[in-house]
């Protein structure tokens, strides 16, 4: 009999990843920053945490459906094992009737030329005999654990492919209030710079500020649109910065320690925000939706700036960054470069 297969611990950890997995860490705004930033700030952590919990339980339903086809697979093994002995057993016992197995073994002793040899051969059919019945009874207590066994795991994987159906629901309905917020905020962002007057700071806590780096990428997901120094209509010469794709309301991070030496909403670059570092480079963040930092105040590596729009020049959702040898619009260098100079890949 083969022992019941143990329970895999990748599914384990995975359900204990599922229960683990806790609420998105609050936010808070002050009294002068517009409801808009803090609800879209909220609902991509609440975005975030909801596809986690979602992809986790994927992950869980896919090595619980795994294990319930295994599970069937040794089930099948087993049972086919299970005919083979039973034929061993019919094979016995034909073999016995053919060697007088329906006469008594008093009188098979009687009627044989050598009653020690007869004893002999009876004994070790007697032997086998036993030896198959054990061998099938234990295949059978075996195919009951296996049974039991593919049960529970099929079970276990309906379970999880229930919740993800419900966390697939969260995550559509979290994600269609995060839309709606978004384009309040983006529409509150255009109403400022159309009228020429710059918000003051939004203030969000920021739960997550744990730099290990020294310089980290501006925004945390993205993906990289156009780069440095090319081409497109909507510049006058050649781009100046890099480009990274992500929605509106996405929070923008400062690239490094320093201090904000200028918050502005006005212009191509729509609402901005440059950071003087140390050795002389700036770094500028730029078409946002809302600032998070005043002017003059020092922020920290991985510090919220921001939060991404597309204000100004802009033809969709992203976040122009630049970094420059001066304060000033046409003293860029390559951003991919200079981060890989400083252990960053982009």
């Amino acid at each position: 009999m083969r022992p019941r297969p143990r329970r895999s611990f990748v599914v384990l950890a995975l359900l204990c990843a599922l229960a683990a997995l806790g609420g998105p860490p609050t936010l808070s705004q002050g009294a002068e920053g517009p409801e808009a930033s803090a609800r879209v700030a909220r609902l991509f952590e609440e975005a975030s945490a909801a596809t986690q919990h979602y992809e986790a339980g994927r992950r869980a339903a896919r090595v619980q459906k795994g294990e319930a086809r295994r599970m069937e697979r040794l089930l099948v093994r087993e049972r086919s094992e299970i005919t083979v002995l039973h034929n061993d057993l019919g094979r016995i016992a034909r073999a016995q009737y053919r060697t007088g197995g329906d006469l008594p073994l008093t009188a098979q002793m009687l009627l044989a030329d050598e009653p020690e040899e007869l004893m002999r051969g009876q004994h070790a059919v007697w032997q086998a005999d036993l030896a198959l019945n054990n061998a099938v009874s234990k295949s059978r207590r075996a195919e009951k654990k296996l049974a039991e066994g593919q049960r529970e795991a099929a079970a276990q994987w309906h379970a999880l492919q229930e919740r993800n159906v419900q966390l697939a629901q969260l995550k559509k309905s979290i994600t269609r209030k995060l839309e709606q917020a978004q384009w309040e905020l983006q529409g509150d962002a255009d109403r400022s710079v159309a009228a020429g007057r710059c918000r003051g700071a939004v203030r969000l806590e920021q739960r997550d500020l744990r730099p290990t780096r020294a310089w980290v990428p501006p925004v945390k997901t993205y993906t990289l649109s156009a780069g440095f120094d090319s081409a497109g209509e909507r510049w006058a010469h050649r781009h100046t910065g890099q480009d990274f794709a992500v929605g509106i309301g996405t929070p923008v991070r400062a690239a490094g320690d320093g201090r904000v030496t200028r918050v502005s909403c006005g212009g191509a670059f729509g609402i901005e925000v440059v950071v003087r570092h140390r050795g002389g480079y700036y770094t500028q963040y730029a078409h946002l939706a809302a600032v998070t930092v005043d002017q003059g105040q020092k922020v920290r590596a991985g510090q919220w700036v921001g939060q991404s729009g597309t204000t100004g020049n802009s033809t969709g959702p992203h976040l122009h960054f630049e970094v420059r040898l001066t304060p000033y619009l046409g003293s860029g260098v390559d951003p991919v470069t200079w981060f890989a100079e400083r252990g960053v890949r982009l």
